[in-house]
């Protein structure tokens, strides 16, 4: 399949035909590369929540641990 890249602002893009989309589970976010000299695009593997653990323990580490918003009961 070849297809045209079009004026996007400075940019330039490639329209892909939606059966493609689906068919490989694309959807808002992807991830792109470059391997051996070609332009990989592919789903991005983010999970929900993803990544929060880390960045809670960063913050503590820099501000300390928060007061308990709820108290116990």
């Amino acid at each position: 399949m070849e297809a045209k890249l079009v004026q996007i602002g400075n940019s330039k893009g490639v329209i892909i035909p939606s059966k493609l989309l689906k068919l490989i589970g694309l959807k808002e976010k992807v991830k792109i590369a470059i391997e051996e000299n070609k332009i990989v695009i592919s789903p991005t593997e983010k999970k929900v929540r993803e990544g929060w653990e880390e960045m809670i323990k960063q913050e503590i580490e820099k501000n300390g641990a928060p007061e308990k918003l709820i108290p116990e009961i």
